[in-house]
């Protein structure tokens, strides 16, 4: 006798549905997909197109080569090189793993052309970094519910702003860093809501900060982000999975330190407590709104590349994070917001350090949330009211009011990034490094036998002129700072034979005997350029190298 079971019947649950804030006239459905959605698709490309092309003309001749783009692509040279983490000993000053990025992002044009491992003409992948990073604000911003429109003005925004552009084509890990934190965004904010994307968020948020390690001030609002877009009832394996991933990923690097002896300082090595207590301890750069002080005149200089984007952003901000709690637009935007918060309370530091390339982390979320505030005024101006239809004169009103709003912002914004864009696609700021490198090349017998000190803007150029890496082209500091470069110049400054002034060396050379010595027993044989941005090839008195110094001035000049 067999028994059967009643059949049993699972009660159809209604599928959950996502609230969708909205800023349009009417409730819109979940953005589709990109890679499905063919009007995103091409006005996505469209405006890539645009960007890239005005970030890469003249990618290589503007802006300035710093000394801070040559010390990370000297190290990625030596990763690529097999010499290990740094062209000199590596100190702990960064977590290694953004110039091995730039040393995977470099490695085939340096195989296929080796001598074209040099600053300016390896700026050219850092278009790669912009694209990405590009694409993925647009990305965002649809995730985040803003229409269509307002999520290309966002792309726009952080890309073709004159402080974007400057700053976005220099070889700068915080560059790489926002690449990874927006994708870490994308994750947090995926409508799908699968538990890998939140790891998958860990995972890009652990690898921002191991890029750069300021991306640490960042992660609170990843979390934001991630919480409002989680599901209730996974939300606490997402997050724990997340953060899980993040600090395990993030572990690594002081267990490196650790396994190789260099966790704890000790006589005869570096190690990480001594690079994080210098980074922590560092001399500050003074408040940043005060008048005198070095974080002061940062400020200036970015106001001076743009306005628009850094004080229009902030003050969306602060807009946004006030009207949180009404606020559809508010709510959907919290995650960029409240980064832009953080950013600014951290600059604000009465005596914290504030390099110029800090406001790149920013850049991306001052984007975000503007284009978001001019997507909140425009719902506001073109809204109908809800009690029916209302007067075509009113309809009329409203949208002669908001083209009346385009028109001034564009009146406002167009003029000041013209004028700034075309600067960095028409400018040779370069030429006076080009020549000196020349010079060098050129006009000096036996470079593997001549130790020049310049800064690292100019270290790779020399190396494939024939200079031993690292005891012949000395990078400057490294005369006064490197144990490993000083005991092979028992003499000091008597050992070196050429000190290549740059506007870096000369400012900072004040800080360094050595470095300083050789500069006030040294005379100019050829100058490039004029003013403070000239560079001059000094040659120390009495030094036995051979060199047609006359010779060299004469071809060099003033250029």
């Amino acid at each position: 006798m067999t028994s059967t079971l009643p059949a049993v019947t699972t009660p159809k649950v209604p599928a959950q549905r996502t609230p969708v804030p909205h800023t349009g006239s009417t409730p819109r459905t979940t953005p589709s997909r990109l890679r499905t959605s063919r009007a995103d698709l091409i006005l996505c490309g469209v405006l890539l197109v645009v960007v890239m092309t005005v970030q890469g003309w003249n990618i290589a001749d503007y802006p300035t080569l710093s000394d801070d783009e040559g010390t990370y692509l000297a190290q990625a040279w030596a990763v690529q090189q097999g010499e290990g983490l740094a062209h000199y000993t590596y100190w702990y000053d960064h977590p290694p793993l953004g110039w091995i990025q730039i040393a995977l992002l470099t490695w085939i044009p340096a195989a296929l052309s080796p001598e074209s491992m040099t600053v300016g003409s390896m700026r050219i992948v850092m278009l790669l970094v912009s694209a990405i990073s590009a694409i993925l604000v647009y990305v965002l911003a649809r995730r985040l519910w803003l229409p269509r429109w307002a999520s290309g003005l966002a792309m726009l925004l952080f890309g073709l702003s004159p402080l974007s552009v400057v700053l976005q084509r220099e070889i700068f890990l915080d560059n790489i860093a926002v690449m990874w934190t927006l994708v870490a965004f994308v994750l947090a904010a995926s409508p799908s809501r699968h538990l890998w994307h939140h790891f998958g968020a860990g995972i890009a948020a652990a690898a921002a900060v191991l890029t750069k390690e300021t991306m640490i001030f960042v992660l609170p609002a990843v979390l934001i982000t991630m919480w409002r877009h989680s599901h209730k009832d996974t939300r606490k394996f997402a997050i724990t999975g997340a953060v899980t991933a993040c600090v395990l990923i993030g572990l690594s690097y002081p267990l490196f330190a650790l396994l190789k002896g260099e966790f704890f300082p000790g006589a005869g090595h570096v190690s990480l407590w001594d690079g994080l207590e210098y980074q922590l301890t560092r001399p500050g750069s003074g408040f940043i709104l005060d008048q005198g002080s070095g974080s002061y005149g940062v400020l200036q200089s970015w106001l001076y590349y743009d306005r628009v984007l850094p004080l229009g952003g902030l003050a969306g901000a602060l807009l946004l994070l006030i009207t949180w709690r009404w606020s559809v637009t508010a709510r959907a935007l919290a995650g960029p917001a409240f980064t832009v918060a953080i950013l600014a309370v951290v600059a604000l530091r009465p005596n914290g350090y504030l390099p110029a390339m800090y406001v790149i982390q920013a850049l991306p979320f001052l984007a975000l949330v503007l284009a978001g505030g001019a997507a909140s005024v425009a719902h506001g101006v073109l809204r109908r009211w809800r009690d029916g239809e209302e007067k075509e004169y009113v309809t009329r009103a409203r949208y002669a009011v908001a083209a009346l709003l385009v028109a001034a912002s564009a009146a406002y914004v167009v003029p000041r990034w013209y004028d700034g864009d075309r600067t960095a696609v028409t400018a040779d700021a370069n030429a006076p490094y080009r020549a000196a490198s020349k010079w060098l090349a050129t006009e000096v017998e036996n470079p593997e036998d001549t130790r020049v000190l310049v800064d690292d803007a100019l270290w790779l150029d020399l190396v494939h002129a024939g200079y031993r890496p690292g005891l012949g082209v000395i990078w400057f500091y490294k005369a006064d700072l490197d144990p490993a470069v000083t005991k092979t110049m028992p003499r000091g400054w008597k050992d070196i034979d050429y000190v290549v002034a740059s506007p870096t060396v000369r400012r900072d050379a004040v800080d360094l005997p050595n470095v300083k010595q050789a500069m006030e027993h040294s005379t100019p044989v050829a100058t490039f350029g004029k003013g403070e941005d000239r560079i001059e090839i000094r040659q120390i008195t009495g030094s036995t190298a051979s060199a047609t110094g006359t010779a060299g001035t004469a071809a060099g000049g003033d250029r």
